[in-house]
């Protein structure tokens, strides 16, 4: 074993003892070696501890897609055609189990439909009775007279009146695109009227069928134009899929034939219908799905309106 000089053994033991000398700027005699290490090892328990956390799982909904209604793809025209014809055979089923249960009918409620107008489309001779649905479905023989048919003229020519000068003051922007659109029968009424009047008949004033339907209209476009909008298309169309035709053969029966106004148009009523049709569904395309379902409930109560008014010709 080699050894060392003093020189090398004091310096030897210098070395050895600098890590346990306190440090000089420590006032409260703490070995730096100790505070360094206790720091250290915090630090890198911190870290690690943030280092393993898992990130929470990401929990993904899963979307659903609702299913579209009876011809909505088609417009919203379509759809009020699919909400008839359900209400009609809704309404004819109740009909045929009231009639296999009692001989009294019930009286109705929104979800009937009057389908005088489409029976009287169909019915092409020249019968004088007419067989047909009232409001509530129930199978009747019609047997039309002058009186009831002037007030049924009357009641029409208020309501086409109304919605005539509905959408030509109104400042609903969807009521403006049905302006002038050739449909327009309150002229042409007026002037049966007047002629019908000549003939020494007396002219009445609006039943009150005709006066409920014309200020539930003027309250429902301040409330909801598509709700409007079904009335709207739903008059014109019932009278001309129907409503001219039991018109003209209430003619030849009680007028000797007279070929009304009501029943005249000047230009091309199937063209003109379908460009009503698709302003109509141009309009649906912006509305929501709660404005369509507003807009189709409505189509009950525009039937049973028209309904109670064309019965007005066998009352």
């Amino acid at each position: 074993m080699a050894l060392l000089l003093p020189s090398q053994l004091l310096c030897n033991s210098v070395v050895s003892l600098r890590p346990f000398l306190p440090n000089p700027k420590n006032t409260n005699g703490f070995f730096t070696l100790c505070s360094s290490t206790a720091t250290t090892n915090n630090t890198t328990t911190t870290t690690t501890t943030s280092t393993n956390a898992a990130p929470a799982p990401v929990i993904r909904k899963r979307k659903r897609y609702r299913k579209l209604c009876p011809g909505e793809s088609k417009g919203i025209v379509e759809e009020m055609r699919f909400v008839a014809m359900r209400l009609y055979t809704n309404n004819s089923t109740t009909t045929s189990n009231s009639n296999s249960n009692s001989n009294s009918s019930s009286d109705g409620d929104e979800s009937g439909i009057d389908n005088c107008n489409n029976d009287g489309g169909n019915n092409n001779n020249n019968n004088n009775n007419y067989d047909s649905n009232d409001c509530d479905g129930e199978k009747e023989t019609w047997v039309p007279n002058i009186e009831g048919f002037v007030k049924y003229l009357v009641d029409s020519e208020l309501i086409f009146r109304t919605i005539e000068r509905i959408v030509d003051e109104s400042d609903n922007i969807a009521c403006t695109y049905f302006r002038q659109t050739g449909l327009e029968r309150s002229e042409s009424l007026s002037k049966d009227l007047e002629w019908i009047e000549q003939q020494g008949i007396l002219i009445p004033e609006p039943n009150s069928l005709g006066v409920s339907y014309a200020q539930y209209l003027e309250e429902l476009v301040e409330k909801s134009a598509p709700m409007f909008l079904c009335h709207f298309y739903n008059i014109y169309f019932a009278h001309i899929s129907g409503g001219q035709f039991i018109a003209k053969q209430v003619c030849e029966k009680l007028l000797e034939g007279k070929d009304l106004e009501f029943c005249r148009w000047e230009g091309n009523v199937p063209e003109l219908l379908k460009e009503v049709r698709e302003k109509l569904n141009k309009l649906g395309e912006a509305w929501s799905r709660d404005e369509k379902n507003k807009c189709l409930r409505e189509a009950a109560k525009s039937f049973k309106f028209l309904g109670q008014i064309v019965r007005l010709i066998i009352l």
